[in-house]
């Protein structure tokens, strides 16, 4: 059992030192731990203090990527590298590195696919009221998107099986804590919490402020839930141009066949009526019918997606039997370079025969 333990980095060069540090070498049934560092375009000296302190693997992107980008990057690298569990933390030094431990106990019993670090965002005392409450709305209506149950949706601190990260594919230019989170509700993957705590960090440096925060969060959220439920989402649109345009044309009708009765004693116009009603039906329809052919597509979506599991995994198998091929053609060659101690032994009795 292989854990790696990515962490994501954009000069992080005073606090990456300190999170090395804290991360467990020796975990109760895991064989190996090994970190990496995923190097997001870094400018200051954050690739060489993690060396200086023990990272085992860098990765690097020429530029400035964007915190998704480089999450993928570092789950591609650790999935190469023959990861069987991936740990996700931050660079910043937020996340307690002895909460590791407890962090994949669940993925190693079995019991879950995927688990995140719940901070516990009612205790954290360096968040304002705004921002917990923020937090906790957001957190919210992404349990809603994902079909989870999990309290801190935004949380890195999280830990993935190696089927998991076989089935992560971050698209997403801001963040990869929602995306990956409604991926993996979709597809019905086994979720689990962990408490842990946190500590006060410098600000952010993915967002501007927390409506800056919350305005990329929840283009994210809709984006996302509209690639994987896109039938719902579409008649969701459909039914807000539908139920006023049924009730207008209920009125027209009304007005109508009243006339033609005598309900009324004076004459009630209701041309705008059916005008608006006709058009916002019309809208409804049309969006319905957008939603069929999304759907249609994300079907297709979904077969794509299976196929580029299946090929990431083949692709990995291969490497790995051919990196053990090469392992074995290495002893091969030793061996058949070493002296033979048997054709040893003789030389030299024929030797001290000659002699003598």
């Amino acid at each position: 059992m292989k854990l790696l333990i990515q962490i994501p980095a954009y000069n992080e060069a005073d606090t990456i030192g300190q999170v090395i540090d804290e991360l467990p070498r020796q975990i109760a049934g895991v064989e190996r731990v090994e970190v990496l560092l995923v190097d997001d375009g870094c400018r200051d000296e954050t690739v060489a203090v993690a060396l200086a302190h023990g990272a085992d693997h860098v990765v690097r992107h020429t530029a400035n990527k964007g915190l998704a980008a480089a999450y993928q990057t570092g789950i591609n690298e650790c999935l190469r590298l023959g990861a069987d569990i991936i740990v996700n933390t931050d660079g910043d030094y937020q996340y307690p590195g002895a909460a590791i431990p407890a962090l994949i106990a669940p993925i190693l019993a079995g019991q879950a696919d995927i688990v995140i670090g719940d901070r516990q965002i009612e205790t954290i005392e360096h968040f304002s009221p705004l921002k917990k409450t923020l937090q906790q709305v957001g957190s919210w209506i992404v349990r809603r998107a994902s079909s989870t149950n999990i309290p801190d949706t935004v949380s890195g601190f999280r830990a993935l099986s190696r089927e998991a990260a076989l089935r992560t594919f971050v698209t997403s230019d801001f963040s990869y804590t929602v995306e990956s989170l409604i991926q993996a509700g979709r597809r019905r993957l086994t979720l689990q919490t962990v408490k842990v705590t946190t500590r006060a960090t410098r600000p952010s440096k993915l967002h501007r402020g927390n409506w800056n925060f919350v305005k990329r969060q929840a283009a994210t959220i809709v984006r996302t839930y509209a690639t994987y439920e896109p039938f719902k989402t579409f008649s969701y649109i459909a039914a807000i141009f539908f139920v006023p345009g049924l009730l207008l044309l209920g009125r027209w009708a009304y007005i109508f066949i009243g006339r033609r009765l005598n309900w009324f004693q004076e004459s009630l116009s209701n041309e705008q009526a059916l005008l608006l009603g006709g058009v916002l039906l019309v809208l409804a329809v049309v969006t319905f019918l957008i939603g069929l052919l999304a759907d249609l597509v994300g079907r297709s979506r979904r077969v794509q997606e299976e196929q580029l599991y299946q090929s990431r995994r083949l692709s990995l198998e291969l490497h790995a039997e051919l990196t053990q091929l090469r392992a074995r053609l290495t002893q091969v060659e030793q061996s058949l370079s070493a002296p033979d101690p048997l054709l040893k032994r003789t030389r030299g009795r024929d030797e001290a025969l000659g002699d003598s």
